[in-house]
């Protein structure tokens, strides 16, 4: 099958960068695309704005490459198309409770028709045509709790629930649109499916009672659970509940507590660090105490000591100080809003969210930085009284090292749309 890939130059805030070039489950989107779709297709074409469909004749799947879609989705979806022997578009019902929560909130790829919402994921099975039929794909959504809290902060029965699918499909429209990826359709689904597999498959079951058997640990320590890479030094007093991948030349030292993350290759995390449901890019450093809750760090990124993230995004490159704090509730009884894909300010449909860090940035020891900001990319915020609590957007011209003396070693790596490339001060 022919694959044709249309380009969204459109930047992510506060990244200033595209959707395609973003870690998603710890790979660049654009790859986790190309290895999804691999038992599909044997030839791409990619096109930027503006350029024509190719006229070949051929069965043929094209989307737009902001777009995640996981192995579950893809599957079902050229399944059905091809029973159709038409031309499809993906679509979703309005009344499917994890497009409805997650997806459609802060989402520019969407056209709405009638009842559903077309997405931008096309199955021709002889070429391009004008007469395409919407095809809807059930995510098939369960509710999960992940908090149970004081009622004044849930709904009345006090929980904190995610529409987690066992097929996922999702735009990257917003920096909110990544941690849903990473968080509720990347790893929550991943236990979705790996319990609905227990449950009904009773050889597959027995296998995993067998295994944990023999290596002399509960199950969610088990092998099966736990992949872990070559070269790693795990320290035996650390705590690892899968489902977990932990990648090559990781080091995880005493007192670490790990539950269903996904750990990149070349890793340091040092004593007592506290992970759960978050994804660490290649070649983080996590030095001791750090705490990361459903949280994505991309490469070679450094989250100090003691500090705290809950529901955020952090860039590649970027350096986050000692005891810094990201709040993820609002105080005011209020709902909490985050950029869209269009850059304004809209309703997020979370009860709580963190903030989103761009890349290269440099944030001093002790800051607290207030649900749904964001800091952009090449920022340096030094603490002092002035600036300690982060209760703003943060731009690239508030940048503290506009201000400093020794400001010429920090380089603008990714300037907004329009900017000059590099640049240096």
């Amino acid at each position: 099958m022919l694959k044709v890939i249309y380009n969204v130059l459109t930047p992510i805030t506060p990244f200033n960068e595209p959707a395609r070039d973003l870690r998603i489950q710890n790979h660049p989107l654009w790859l986790h695309q190309r290895n999804v779709l691999a038992p599909y297709t044997t030839r791409e074409i990619e096109l930027k704005p503006g350029q024509r469909m190719p006229a070949e004749r051929v069965e043929m799947l094209v989307y737009r490459d902001n777009l995640f879609f996981d192995e579950g989705y893809i599957r079902a979806f050229i399944q059905a198309a091809r029973k159709t022997k038409r031309a499809v578009r993906a679509a979703f019902s309005a009344e499917d409770a994890a497009f409805k929560e997650h997806a459609l909130p802060l989402s520019t790829s969407y056209t709405p028709a009638g009842g559903i919402f077309l997405a931008d994921l096309w199955y021709y099975p002889r070429g391009p045509v004008a007469d395409v039929d919407p095809l809807v794909i059930d995510l098939e959504a369960q509710e999960v709790g992940y908090y149970h809290v004081p009622t004044y902060m849930a709904d009345q029965s006090g929980d904190l629930t995610f529409q987690v699918p066992l097929r996922a499909c999702i735009a990257i429209d917003s920096w909110v649109h990544v941690f849903i990826a990473d968080e509720v359709f990347g790893l929550f689904s991943r236990a979705a499916r790996f319990e609905k597999r227990l449950a009904e498959e009773l050889g597959f079951k027995l296998r995993i009672l067998a295994g944990a058997l023999y290596e002399g640990k509960q199950i969610l320590e088990s092998s099966a659970l736990v992949k872990v890479g070559k070269n790693c030094v795990i320290d035996p007093h650390a705590i690892i509940h899968g489902p977990t991948t932990i990648g090559d030349n990781v080091t995880i030292n005493a007192g670490a507590v790990i539950e269903n993350c996904i750990i990149g290759n070349n890793v340091n995390i040092s004593q007592d660090v506290q992970l759960m449901l978050s994804v660490v890019g290649d070649g983080a450093f996590l030095p001791f105490r750090a705490a990361l809750f459903m949280t994505t760090v991309m490469e070679n990124s450094m989250i100090a000591q003691n500090t705290c993230l809950q529901m955020c995004v952090v860039g590649r490159n970027t350096f986050i100080g000692a005891g810094s704090t990201f709040t993820d509730y609002n105080l005011i009884p209020a709902p909490l809003r985050a950029l869209d894909g269009k850059g304004k300010l809209s309703q997020s449909n979370r009860p709580v969210i963190g903030s989103a860090v761009g890349h290269n940035c440099r944030l001093g020891s002790g800051m607290i930085v207030y649900p749904a900001r964001t800091i952009e990319s090449d920022v340096v915020l030094v603490a002092s009284k002035e600036r300690r609590v982060i209760d703003k957007d943060v731009h690239y011209e508030d940048s503290d090292h506009h201000k400093l003396k020794f400001a010429k070693s920090h380089q603008r790596l990714y300037p907004r749309p329009g900017e000059a490339g590099l640049e240096s001060w």
